[in-house]
């Protein structure tokens, strides 16, 4: 019939692989943290500036270090595995990932921009956060649709 149920892969693969899928997993869950509590600071209702922080810590202690682990991973399998650089699948990885990385960092300095202001709220600097964060993520999605399909 050739189906086949599971694809077999050498033993050495199972950590960066590991390292890979966890950071990537850490990285979609915190940007969506940062989005959530960012959209519950536009609101402009109670705890303005304790969300507007909490988005900012989010980017800096869960997204960028998620980012370098799902990154690391990532050039430690491809290493390990040999496949070529020019499958469609691994472009769209690169992309999503170099670009995310640029998207992140604004992010970031526009979060921390966020935060320093006190009686104002985050006003167009956070709903910047907040569309840069929904974009990334969406960004995301597609990522894990090509790893997940790996179209060629």
């Amino acid at each position: 019939m050739g189906l086949t149920f599971a694809a077999i892969r050498p033993d050495h693969w199972d950590f960066p692989l590991f390292l890979h899928v966890a950071g990537a997993m850490l990285l979609v869950g915190a940007m969506v943290v940062v989005v959530a509590t960012m959209a519950a600071a536009l609101r402009n209702g109670e705890g303005v500036e304790v969300l507007t922080r909490l988005a900012f810590r989010t980017l800096l202690i869960g997204v960028i270090p998620a980012y370098v682990l799902m990154r690391v991973g990532a050039e430690w399998i491809l290493s390990d595995e040999g496949v070529p650089d020019d499958l469609g699948w691994i472009g769209i990885g690169y992309g999503v990932a170099d670009g995310g990385l640029l998207l992140t960092l604004i992010a970031a300095v526009l979060a921390w921009r966020a935060a320093r202001r006190r009686e104002e709220g985050p006003g167009g600097v956070g709903r910047a956060v907040f569309v840069l964060g929904a974009v990334l993520i969406l960004a995301y999605a597609v990522a894990i649709w090509a790893m997940a399909t790996k179209p060629s």
